[in-house]
């Protein structure tokens, strides 16, 4: 195999259910992937500078994290950071399993949504890597049926909190600084936090329709009335086919004008969510894009989280949509 060869996406009929909660599709690891993250791990661990943490956020979201946190002491790769592709179909090859075989501090959301990246972190040369695996940090189950954690606004300040430890006990002679960077961070969410709070002050109940349960942490913090029904989001997020019933619901919601935002995610689309978009649009109902990896060039993952909350606001205060999100508007 050559290192850039993919692995192919295969039907994952023998994992769990809960495995398959991000759309069902979960890449193959192949061992001669894994056999190449060991070669490539081993070479790279045996020439990195002790001084440097080298750590890998699979999803960009929690890389970039670590590196507010981190700063220079940090060496961060992210593996996922296209917003344009659907990351629950995400290609394995040599080159990344080989950055994760060679971190000191690994991060990754579980709950399925990146359980590819499990064997290879078992398949480290590195005999005690640091791994944060947010489902686990947070306490909750396999069955939790929404995976995006990074839109609860629980989850990052207990993320930053393990990040700040484990690079402490990395590089013990930088610890202050770490912490120091944690509280700054910490403190940088309170403009993502208040922009939640205004919303639920004066939109609480705001119904809305959404094509799956992308933002659905942040829309209920806000205290938004989520009104398609669960089953058909989880259908959208899982790959298989929702029910009639559902379907027509949906449909109904733009028809009949029960809904005064549509939240998209941009990232995972169909014909079935598109027809969506296309229903919203024609009856005047704005549409506000999500996404499940960062918006690149331009975001942080505070800027991003704010930048959403302003789009829902200026839907629902000014009816224009926000389909793609742009830094610093």
């Amino acid at each position: 195999m050559k290192e850039n060869d993919v692995i192919d996406v295969k039907a994952t009929r023998d994992l769990p259910s809960r495995t398959r909660a991000a759309r069902g599709r979960v890449p193959a690891v192949s061992r001669a992937v894994i056999a190449a993250a060991v070669l490539l791990g081993s070479v790279t661990a045996a020439s990195a500078a002790p001084a440097v943490i080298k750590a890998v956020g699979v999803e960009n979201e929690y890389a970039d994290v670590i590196s507010q946190i981190g700063g220079q002491y940090v060496e961060m790769t992210a593996i996922e950071t296209d917003p344009n592709t659907d990351p629950h179909t995400f290609e394995v090859n040599p080159k990344v399993a080989g950055q994760i075989a060679a971190a000191d501090l690994v991060i990754k959301n579980g709950i399925g949504y990146d359980a590819w990246a499990d064997k290879i972190i078992a398949a480290a040369p590195n005999s005690k890597p640091k791994v944060i695996d947010v489902q686990h940090l947070l306490g909750l189950p396999d069955s939790t049926p929404n995976p995006h954690l990074w839109y609860d606004p629980k989850t990052m300040p207990a993320v930053a909190k393990e990040i700040a430890a484990d690079l402490s006990a990395l590089n013990p002679a930088h610890a202050s600084y770490f912490q120091a960077n944690e509280k700054k961070f910490d403190a940088s969410l309170k403009p993502w936090l208040d922009a939640i709070a205004a919303f639920k002050a004066h939109h609480a109940g705001t119904p809305l329709a959404v094509t799956e349960p992308v933002a659905d942490y942040m829309l209920e913090a806000a205290g938004a009335d989520i009104q398609t029904p669960y089953s058909m989001q989880a259908a959208i997020m899982n790959g298989t086919d929702p029910s009639p019933q559902d379907v027509t619901k949906q449909n109904a919601l733009f028809t009949d004008h029960k809904v005064k935002v549509f939240v998209y995610n941009q990232q995972v689309t169909d014909a079935l969510t598109r027809s969506f978009l296309a229903l919203a649009k024609k009856n005047g109902i704005p549409v506000v894009g999500v996404y499940e990896t960062m918006p690149t060039p331009g975001f942080t993952y505070q800027s991003w989280m704010v930048a959403e909350v302003n789009a829902l606001e200026t839907a629902v205060t000014r009816k224009v949509s926000t389909e793609v999100l742009h830094a610093g508007k």
